[in-house]
């Protein structure tokens, strides 16, 4: 990761004042859910948000403290804007430094006006740049997160899920490894979700199976990411090869993963819940900040059904392997499955 980003008093100090007051406006969920004036629609989702928190910290071991047992309602459908950037001819992303987290590639910004300034300076200094809002956080255990307003807009399974990955957050977050954390907690509230519903709503429920669905789509969506990327960093590290050269290629390549996307990988889906894909223009920087989410699914996934489908014991493991090896948090998941046979022994 490139040192390019530094962290500015005058953002910590505005981030500061949003976070302020979006934590001065807390109600608790269990007395909306018990108040009769709740929209029926408000209480069935804040419901499940208890919920899944209890699930999370109960039967997962999350460190769920006492985020979301409160609720926030925001000014806004959007709570940020999340800029990201990279290099054109390389994967590389531009990086900002916080204090706690280390190196991020991305920021958040409160104001459109300061995100698209910070994309247009970025976009003037040759980079590839992608912009998208975000309707969830987590302060990694330092406030107690309330439940914001946009995350109601979600389905049942991707609001539990959500739950789930934030609170990931809270248990586990290695320093300047954001993919990682990110498609860890992505695999966490993926799975927890099937756990959740299936365990609570039965195998044979809607909910069961859509989370089943939602899951498997997601590491097919995985697999291909991580695949673009593969073939995408070949063409980068070729030898002789000038810049210009690189990003004709490349453009070359993205018009083979559309149409793969289209004609093969959209196919094998079920809940259609990536068509999105088709609409963000294609650069380094989209693929970076879709691939935080999504690397290496299959890797998570595979150390859990060697340990037998048990997604308590799988996390334990991960999670103190992690912490063993914060320079290479992937690699301590590679030891793992490589110790293990397919029916999870050492």
């Amino acid at each position: 990761m490139g040192l390019l980003g530094a962290c500015s008093p005058f953002y910590v100090l505005r981030a500061g004042y949003e976070e302020a007051k979006i934590l001065s406006r807390r109600q608790s969920i269990a007395s909306l859910v018990n108040d009769s004036t709740t929209p029926a629609r408000t209480r069935d989702k804040l419901r499940l948000v208890l919920q899944a928190r209890e699930f999370a910290a109960d039967s997962l071991g999350l460190d769920a403290g006492r985020s979301y047992t409160t609720f926030s309602r925001l000014d806004s459908d959007t709570l940020a804007l999340i800029v990201s950037a990279a290099y054109r001819d390389r994967f590389e992303a531009y990086t900002w430094w916080f204090p706690i987290v280390g190196r991020v590639p991305y920021k958040g910004y409160f104001s459109e006006r300061k995100a698209r300034e910070a994309v247009q300076s970025l976009e003037e200094k040759g980079f590839d740049t992608y912009l998208r809002p975000t309707s969830a956080f987590s302060t990694l255990g330092w406030f107690n997160d309330p439940l914001v307003s946009p995350l109601l807009r979600y389905d049942s399974i991707s609001l539990a899920g959500t739950v789930i990955h934030e609170l990931t957050h809270n248990t586990i977050y290695v320093p300047g490894q954001a993919m990682f954390n990110e498609s860890l907690a992505e695999f966490v509230g993926g799975r927890g979700a099937i756990a959740f519903f299936c365990g609570g709503y039965g195998e044979a429920s809607y909910e069961c199976g859509q989370a089943r669905a939602d899951w498997e789509d997601e590491l097919v969506f995985g697999a291909f990411l991580d695949d673009l990327v593969k073939e995408l960093e070949e063409l980068y590290g070729q030898p002789g090869l000038e810049s210009a050269q690189k990003l004709s290629r490349r453009d070359q390549v993205f018009a083979r993963a559309r149409s793969t996307f289209t004609d093969e990988v959209q196919a094998r889906m079920q809940m259609g819940s990536y068509a999105g894909f088709m609409q963000t223009p294609l650069n380094n920087a989209t693929l970076l900040s879709r691939r935080l989410y999504y690397h290496r699914l299959d890797l998570f996934e595979e150390l859990y059904r060697r340990m037998g489908g048990d997604l308590r014991r799988t996390l334990d493991v991960i999670f103190a392997s992690a912490r063993a090896r914060e320079d290479d948090p992937y690699e301590a998941v590679e030891r793992l499955v490589e110790a293990m046979d397919p029916l999870g022994v050492r």
